[in-house]
């Protein structure tokens, strides 16, 4: 269970996250400064800091400064300020996400759950006989010599590699790999397909054809 920590000063916007995030299944811990909030952060186990940029005693801005210099927790700022450079300056300070007030609590759960997927799978490292997939550092190995491939070819490799043994359809290829706006077909995976497989040598059977459906990596 992932543990999300809520900074904010407000204690309807705190109660009201909490309900939200205890539904989605995270515990939640609350802090209503920023020297709370860096407490809170450095005591405890945290998965994800929600952080209210304008709060008493330190601001949302110092406060993940602070916790930064012992935690590499991903943070999700909060503000009723919409100006661009206030944005920049949070993605700046290494804030995964910025999300202005109002909001709806929906939209921020979908966003936590968002940063913290992908997380997950930026430190993912997946091995398999031979062949080393390390997500977070983009490099793929054979027989432990690194393997140069086109960027899509990484991410064609890294989404299958994410979902192994599961059989992906072709369109939903398209879909995550290429984009929603993209207007190519089926070949352009099967192109792709052929090209990670010449990469993958002796393990290019690790990805088997599902005729009539798409494609599955088996590790």
């Amino acid at each position: 269970m992932a543990v999300i920590l809520i900074a904010d000063d407000e204690e309807n916007i705190r109660t009201v996250l909490r309900e939200y995030a205890e539904f989605e299944g995270y515990s939640v811990l609350e802090a209503c400064d920023g020297m709370d909030a860096v407490r809170m952060a450095k005591g405890n186990r945290v998965d994800l800091v929600i952080m209210d940029v304008m709060m008493p005693k330190l601001d949302g801005f110092s406060a993940v400064k602070e916790i930064r210099k012992e935690k590499d927790v991903p943070v999700i700022m909060l503000s009723a300020r919409v100006e661009e450079y206030d944005k920049l300056f949070g993605f700046e300070i290494g804030a995964d996400d910025y999300v202005t007030k109002p909001f709806s609590p929906k939209e921020v759960m979908a966003r936590v759950g968002a940063v913290l997927k992908r997380g997950k799978r930026e430190n993912r490292k997946i091995v398999s006989d031979g062949l080393s997939i390390d997500i977070a550092g983009r490099n793929v190995l054979v027989d432990g010599v690194k393997v140069d491939m086109t960027p899509k070819e990484y991410e064609l490799l890294f989404f299958m590699a994410e979902n192994a043994g599961l059989a992906i359809p072709r369109e939903k290829l398209l879909t995550e790999v290429w984009g929603y706006d993209f207007y190519g077909d089926d070949r352009t995976v099967d192109t792709h397909i052929k090209m990670l497989r010449a990469s993958l040598g002796p393990y290019r059977e690790k990805i088997v054809t599902l005729r009539g459906l798409g494609y599955k990596l088996e590790l």
